[in-house]
C-alpha cells in the first residue's frame, strides 16, 4: 500500500511538472517573443541530451536482446506505417476538407512516428525502455524513405526527400547520442564501480521528467505565437488531433490484447503509436513544401497539443498498472495455503 501511495505521489509530480512547464513556456513565449526565441533555439540541444541521457541509462545487451522480439517489432511496424497513418487520413481529410492545405499539414503530422520524447514518456509510465531503443532507427528511417510515398497518396504532391538526408539524421540524431551513451554508460561503471553507478543511474532516471519539462517549455515558449496567429486554424485542427488521439489510444489497446502485451510492451507500444515527429518532419516540409506557412502550423498547433495528451496518457498508463499490480497482489493473497494479508 505505501509503494503503491509512493507511485501515486511521484506520478501526481511529475504530472504537475508538466503542465508547469506548459504554461511557464507559453507566458514566456507571449510575454517576452525575445526570451522565447531564445529558448526555442536550444531545442534540438536538449532533445540530444534527453536522447542520451535516455540511452544511458538502458544496457546494450538488453537493446540487442530487443531485436529478437519479432513479433512485437511486427505489430508495431503494422499499426506504425499502416494503421495510423490510414487513421490519421481519414480524420484529417473529414474534417478539414475545407481547409486543403492544413489538411496536407495535419496528415503529416499524423503519418510520422516520434524518435525521441515518446522514449522519455515511456520511461515515466515505466514502460519497456529498452526494447523502445530498439524501434528508434526503424522509426527513423521508416518515415524519411516513406515521407514522398505518404504525400503522394495522402496530398496528391509528388515531392522528393534527398537521399542522404535519412543517413545523416540517423546519425545526428540515433548513432551519435547512442555512442556517447553506451561509452558514458560502460566507462563510468568500470571508472566508479557497480555500487555508485547504480547511484549515478537513478539520478540519471530521475533528470528524465526534468529534461522533458525543460523541452515542453522550450518548444511552447517558442511556438506560441504560431497559436495566437492562427487561432481560427487552432479551432479547426483541436477536435481533430483529440479525435486521432482517441483513435491511437484504443487502437493500443485492442493490439496490446491481441498480442497479449505484458504492461511494459503495452505502454511502449500505445506511447509509441500516440507520439509524433513534429519538428523533424516541420524541417523536412519546409524544405519539400516551401513558403506553405498554414501547412507548417498545423505540424506546430499538432505539436503543441500532443505534450498535455501524452502527460494524461501517461497517467492513465500508470492507473492500468496500479490496477494490474493490485489485481496480482490480491491473487497471490488469495491463493489456498496463503494466509498472508496483503495491503
Amino acid at each position: 500500500m505505501l509503494t503503491a501511495l509512493g507511485n501515486a505521489v511521484r506520478a501526481s509530480g511529475v504530472s504537475v511538472l508538466l503542465t508547469a512547464s506548459i504554461a511557464a513556456g507559453a507566458a514566456i513565449g507571449h510575454l517576452r517573443p525575445a526570451a522565447g526565441e531564445l529558448l526555442g533555439s536550444q531545442v534540438d540541444a536538449t532533445l540530444l541530451a534527453l536522447v542520451t541521457l535516455l540511452f544511458f541509462g538502458v544496457r546494450l545487451d538488453a537493446v540487442v536482446r530487443a531485436w529478437g522480439r519479432l513479433r512485437f517489432l511486427a505489430l508495431t511496424g503494422l499499426a506504425t506505417y499502416v494503421f495510423v497513418p490510414a487513421i490519421g487520413y481519414a480524420i484529417a481529410s473529414a474534417m478539414l476538407a475545407a481547409h486543403p492545405l492544413l489538411m496536407v499539414g495535419l496528415t503529416i503530422y499524423f503519418m510520422a512516428p516520434c524518435t525521441d520524447w515518446f522514449l522519455g514518456f515511456t520511461r515515466l509510465a515505466h514502460g519497456n525502455v529498452a526494447l523502445g531503443a530498439a524501434l528508434i532507427p526503424i522509426n527513423m528511417a521508416g518515415q524519411l524513405l516513406l515521407y514522398p510515398v505518404y504525400l503522394r497518396l495522402f496530398a496528391h504532391g509528388p515531392v522528393e526527400v534527398q537521399a542522404g538526408i535519412v543517413g545523416d539524421t540517423l546519425l545526428h540524431w540515433f548513432l551519435a547520442p547512442m555512442a556517447v551513451a553506451v561509452l558514458a554508460h560502460y566507462g563510468l561503471r568500470r571508472l566508479v564501480g557497480a555500487e555508485r553507478f547504480g547511484r549515478l543511474l537513478r539520478r540519471a532516471d530521475r533528470a528524465v521528467p526534468w529534461a522533458i519539462a525543460l523541452l515542453v517549455m522550450e518548444i511552447f515558449a517558442a511556438n506560441i505565437a504560431v497559436i495566437l496567429e492562427y487561432r481560427a486554424a487552432f479551432a479547426w485542427i483541436l477536435p481533430a488531433v483529440f479525435i486521432f488521439f482517441a483513435c491511437t489510444f484504443l487502437l493500443g489497446e485492442g493490439i496490446s490484447r491481441l498480442g497479449r502485451f505484458a504492461y511494459p510492451e503495452h505502454a511502449l507500444f500505445t506511447m509509441s503509436i500516440a507520439a509524433r515527429n513534429a519538428p523533424l518532419m516541420l524541417a523536412v516540409t519546409m524544405a519539400a513544401l516551401p513558403g506553405e506557412p498554414l501547412i507548417y502550423a498545423a505540424l506546430v498547433i499538432g505539436m503543441l497539443v500532443e505534450f498535455p495528451h501524452l502527460a494524461v496518457l501517461r497517467r492513465v498508463l500508470a492507473g492500468q498498472r496500479q490496477r494490474a499490480n493490485r489485481r496480482a497482489a490480491q491473487a497471490a493473497g488469495h491463493r489456498p495455503g496463503n494466509n498472508l494479508t496483503v495491503f
